[in-house]
């Protein structure tokens, strides 16, 4: 079992034109998704579950569809604050740097991060303005910063100066839709991660699927740049 499964939550306005629909509700039937792969992953055992919900890069996105997300994503936190709390689940939020984010969301972050920062079961993060580049060179400033002789500074030190430095490495990627990008996601986390790519669509996802690329990774052989025990008849 993986112990840290990471989702890009992708494929929410491709369903909603299939549809005939506008982008936003392929956004708001993307809520049901989010809920069934936590709950999936809590039960399958996973220790760590993060989701990349909106990232540096979105802010590029038309001004209404960002405000209906910022909209969405609150009213998403405050209604299913009470069953991640019954659940023992610990919240955090990765990003939430930039100040174009409503006060108001950022508060509620902030709330749901207290409320169950005492929990000891599944810890879910949710990236939200996050960018992998971005997080790099925010632990190059902080190492900077900290005067460390360039000679001293390794990749685990390197990793203590990142968000959450607490947080394995990801196991597991998986990205709906069919698109095989990394989208700067969790860049050093997610160096040696096994990638799985289902075409269903991020609002059609549900447990079943998720199941499916968990035993997709049970079947993986990870062998992080080293060579099985017997390679070509060579034991060495």
């Amino acid at each position: 079992m993986p112990r840290h499964v990471a989702c890009v939550m992708d494929g929410n306005g491709r369903w909603a034109q299939r549809r005939s629909l506008p982008r936003t509700a392929g956004h708001r039937a993307a809520e049901a998704t989010v809920i069934d792969i936590i709950e999936a992953a809590r039960a399958s055992g996973v220790e760590w579950l993060s989701l990349y919900a909106f990232s540096t890069e979105n802010w590029n996105r038309p001004g209404t569809e960002v405000e209906f997300l910022m909209r969405l994503v609150r009213r998403v936190v405050r209604k299913h604050a009470p069953l991640l709390l019954a659940r023992g689940i610990r919240c955090r939020f990765l990003g939430v740097a930039d100040p174009r984010i409503p006060r108001e969301l950022a508060r509620d972050f902030e709330d749901l991060t207290t409320l169950t920062a005492d929990n000891r079961g599944m810890t879910l993060t949710v990236a939200f303005d996050h960018g992998g580049r971005r997080d790099i060179v925010e632990a190059t400033r902080s190492l900077i910063r900290s005067k460390t002789p360039a000679d001293e500074v390794t990749e685990r030190l390197f990793a203590d100066h990142l968000p959450f430095p607490d947080t394995p490495d990801v196991d597991l990627v998986i990205r709906t839709s069919g698109e095989q990008r990394i989208s700067n996601f969790m860049l050093w986390q997610v160096a040696y991660a096994e990638w799985v790519f289902p075409e269903v669509l991020w609002p059609d996802f549900r447990a079943p699927d998720f199941l499916a690329c968990l035993h997709t990774y049970r079947r993986r052989d990870r062998r992080f740049g080293g060579v099985p025990p017997r390679t070509n008849g060579d034991p060495s």
